[in-house]
């Protein structure tokens, strides 16, 4: 897949246009813009004003016909009436908890001792560490949400040692990349924008980079609004591709002096249903928005409907027209609701009944009605969508255990299980990269590439210490632990030469304590845990030795 050809080529390339019409889609909702909703959903009666949504009903032919599902997004407010819907952003609230849930902490990347010597296991561990401190790990987190909403997305590693001296990852959108597969693994990959308009305001620049391992091609095309147009001659026809001019040879080609894809592809969750038989989309991930999109209009329909009670449920005063006030013809009528006094003449027709000629009228707010159906759509599309209830506070605040916490979040930690069987291979794949980048171009000493890497996730629920505690006592009380296993237990993130120096610390403190009755500092008896030998070491004179040499029996008490 080369660059495109001068002329009429259509871009993006026709065979993404259905998954680009759906990721726009998810889009709207993840973004939770009411006019992207609108446009998107607005049906032949509306996206013809619209390049948004006339894209979106041309292209994805699967939406068009009678059998169209009722949007509530897709309704024209009646004439002469203002648009009052409302939008719940419940689609941006679950790409958030994805993120949180897989990027609330740093992954811990070790280097394999098998793969390297320690020293240099060592440095390269300590220099994966600075890939991901705070930029690395906003990035990362960054990738996650975008991917929970849109799909999938892809990492670039990038560098430029003006402004820092390692290299450091781009996060790219899924539609502007077209992907090259082979065997499901991203293969070359062309990755594009759009650049600012010229003095000839009609004609549409843009900067096309074809990857492939080891080179990347450049080519500028100047043309329309859904067509690719004419490729540049050079580089420097437009500024804002200027500074590539000394990098590329004649051909726009740059060596990356790299023996692989500069870009690694995250899906969010595979296999991928909503694409099914469209070639070349099985690798594309599939959103948490798939399925769901009627539900979450739903909750919006039912929001707005709760928000319309409210407004008609405003208590509203009518009058008969004989109690306004006038100014003179022409000037209109009024009537003061704060006057608190209104008297009827005696002798006019109708005094008597005057006192009841003030009606008010206030329509029923169904509260109730209302929040039990919000709350079973969201429910509902929060487990469709993956994700237990409590994730998202339906518990409120009550202190729990973590064992509970674990039960309420089962739905969701599993799903969570589920996205790390994705993000890590891309992870350690997309840090190899940056490892080999920076080897080659930004003169990092001390790192090998080749080592091999594994990632592995902290606990999404820290264990509750006092359970903890009182099961590592009752192990102990029984004799079924060692203080290895205890430490371990306690303190899981340590790795085995840690734990070896806490138990050494633990042992220095038991045999430093005098027990209270002990003048002669003989550690009252206590026998050390890794060493069960040590009651058959008694010293000469000890009161196991006079009981030996008694010849009398070593009475304990039952």
């Amino acid at each position: 897949m080369p660059l495109p050809p001068s002329g009429n080529t259509p871009w993006p390339p026709p065979e993404l246009e259905i998954p680009h019409a759906d990721m726009n889609m998810w889009q709207a909702w993840y973004s939770g813009n009411t006019d992207h909703l609108a446009a998107v959903y607005g049906g032949p009666s509306n996206y013809r004003s619209n390049a948004v949504a006339r894209e979106f009903f041309e292209v994805d032919k699967r939406r068009g016909g009678d059998g169209e599902l009722r949007m509530f997004w897709g309704q024209q407010p009646s004439p002469g009436q203002q648009s009052a819907k409302l939008h719940v952003p419940i689609g941006a609230d679950i790409a958030e908890m994805s993120a949180n849930l897989l990027w609330s902490d740093v992954p811990t990347v070790t280097v394999d001792a098998d793969s390297t010597d320690a020293a240099l296991a060592k440095s390269t561990q300590a220099q994966i560490g600075r890939y991901l401190d705070d930029r690395g790990h906003a990035k990362m987190r960054e990738a996650a949400e975008a991917t929970a909403g849109l799909s999938n997305v892809y990492l670039r590693a990038v560098w430029d040692t003006t402004l820092r001296p390692r290299p450091w990852t781009d996060v790219l959108p899924a539609t502007a990349v077209i992907p090259e597969w082979r065997w499901g693994f991203l293969a070359a990959a062309i990755v594009w924008r759009e650049l600012p308009p010229l003095t000839d305001q009609s004609k549409v620049w843009r900067l096309l980079e074809y990857h492939t391992p080891g080179t990347i091609e450049y080519g500028l095309y100047e043309g329309g609004v859904g067509v690719l147009g004419m490729r540049a001659d050079s580089l420097a026809a437009h500024p804002d591709t200027e500074d590539l001019v000394p990098r590329v040879d004649a051909q726009g080609r740059q060596a990356t002096g790299i023996d692989r894809l500069l870009i690694t592809h995250l899906p969010n969750v595979l296999p991928n249903r909503t694409w099914d038989g469209i070639p070349n989309t099985a690798p594309l991930g599939r959103s948490d928005f798939a399925g769901v999109e009627p539900l979450m209009d739903a909750l919006d329909e039912s929001w707005t409907s709760w928000m319309r009670d409210l407004r008609l449920g405003k208590a509203k005063v009518v009058v008969p027209q004989s109690m306004l006030d006038t100014d003179g013809p022409g000037t209109g009528a009024r009537f003061d609701l704060d006057k608190e006094l209104l008297v009827a003449l005696s002798g006019l027709l109708g005094a008597e009944t005057m006192k009841d000629s003030i009606s008010e009228i206030q329509f029923k707010i169904r509260v109730e009605e209302h929040e039990a159906t919000c709350k079973a759509l969201r429910r509902q599309i929060l487990s469709s969508a993956g994700y237990s209830a409590q994730s998202f506070g339906e518990e409120g605040n009550v202190a729990v255990t973590a064992t509970e916490a674990v039960a309420r979040k089962e739905e969701s930690l599993a799903t969570r299980g589920t996205k790390l069987l994705y993000a890590r291979p891309a992870l350690v794949e997309h840090l190899t990269t940056l490892m080999m980048v920076d080897v080659r171009h930004c003169g990092a000493r001390g790192v090998d590439p080749a080592a091999e890497l594994t990632a592995s996730w902290p606990q999404a629920v820290q264990p509750d210490q006092e359970a903890t505690a009182r099961t590592l006592s009752l192990l102990d009380s029984a004799g079924a632990i060692s203080t290895f296993m205890k430490v371990k237990m306690r303190s899981p993130e340590l790795d085995d030469a840690e734990v070896m120096q806490e138990v050494q610390r633990i042992r220095e403190d038991r045999s430093s304590a005098v027990p209270a009755g002990d003048p002669f500092n003989t550690g009252g008896g206590v026998v050390d845990e890794e060493d069960p030998d040590a009651e058959d070491d008694a010293e000469p004179g000890s009161d196991e030795d006079q009981d030996e040499a008694d010849g009398k029996p070593d009475l304990k008490a039952a």
